[in-house]
Parts: C-alpha cells; structure tokens; sequence
C-alpha cells in the first residue's frame, strides 16, 4: 500500500512573473520536483528554484525574451515515477488524451479537474492570483505509477 511517506512530492506553480514569495518558497522547502507552467519571467527566479530541487517548466507568453536554456521549451513531456505528464502554458496546448497528468497555467485561476484518465491540474498564481481564493500553488503525491493525492494549496 502506497503512503504519503513513500511517495514523491511535486511542487506545481505557474505565473510566478518575477516575484517569488517567502511563503511561496517556504512552502517549496523538501518537494522531489517542481513544475513551472509558464511566467516565470526571471532567469534569477529559475535559477534559485533549481536550488530548492529540479525543475521541468515550460515558457509562457511573458517568457519569450527570457533564456532558461534548452530545457525549457513551450510544450515539456517526461515522465516520472511511472506517469507521464505534459506541460505547457495554454491548457488547449495539452495533449490531454495521451498522458496520465497535464499541467498548465496562464489564467491564474487553481483548478484540478479528472477528465476521463488524465488528472489535469492549473496551479493559479502564487503572485497575481484572478480567484478569490487567493495566492495558490499546487501539490502532487505520486507513488508506483499512481496520483496518491492532488491538491490546490492556499499560501
């Protein structure tokens, strides 16, 4: 039986736009990888994130003058502890039919939502949040090929 204990913890934020906040970081502390979908507009900010632990992220239309190297391409697809995952910006750029998880960003608005067998998961923002709900980032457990939970975290 998978426990929390065993499983590896993804960290997902978007639209960062510069700002990396002390609770955003503070919150970051011990994740096993962090997702960026997109705005991140600091190579600075990318730069300390990959201290915290490694990073796949993508560009989002704010990023275009931005250089985070060539791993940081506008559609990112890997896979990771047995799941494959697609990232990107805009969410009608996920291949959602192909992958177990799709990650994207752009509206600032937190949403987790199953469609058929793809969990697909908008962050919001953690600095220029457009819900009521506030500064937002989001949190994966994953463990043998399976989401063990998925959550919006409130920061």
């Amino acid at each position: 039986m998978d426990t929390l204990a065993d499983a590896k913890r993804i960290d997902i934020i978007s639209d960062t736009h510069g700002y990396l906040s002390d609770e955003l970081l503070a919150a970051l502390e011990g994740a096993d990888l962090i997702i960026h979908a997109g705005d991140m507009t600091s190579e600075a900010d990318w730069d300390h994130l990959n201290t915290i632990a490694p990073i796949k992220a993508v560009l989002g239309n704010n990023d275009f003058y931005r250089d985070y190297g060539p791993g940081v391409p506008a559609l990112n697809t890997f896979t990771y502890e047995g799941l494959s995952f697609a990232v990107a910006h805009y969410r009608e750029e996920l291949p959602v039919g192909t992958v177990d998880v799709a990650i994207c960003g752009h509206t600032h608005r937190p949403k987790i939502v199953q469609l058929s067998k793809c969990l697909v998961i908008n962050p919001g923002s953690p600095t220029y949040p457009r819900s009521a709900r506030g500064n937002t980032m989001a949190r994966l457990f994953v463990a043998d090929g399976r989401v063990i939970s998925a959550d919006i975290i409130d920061l």
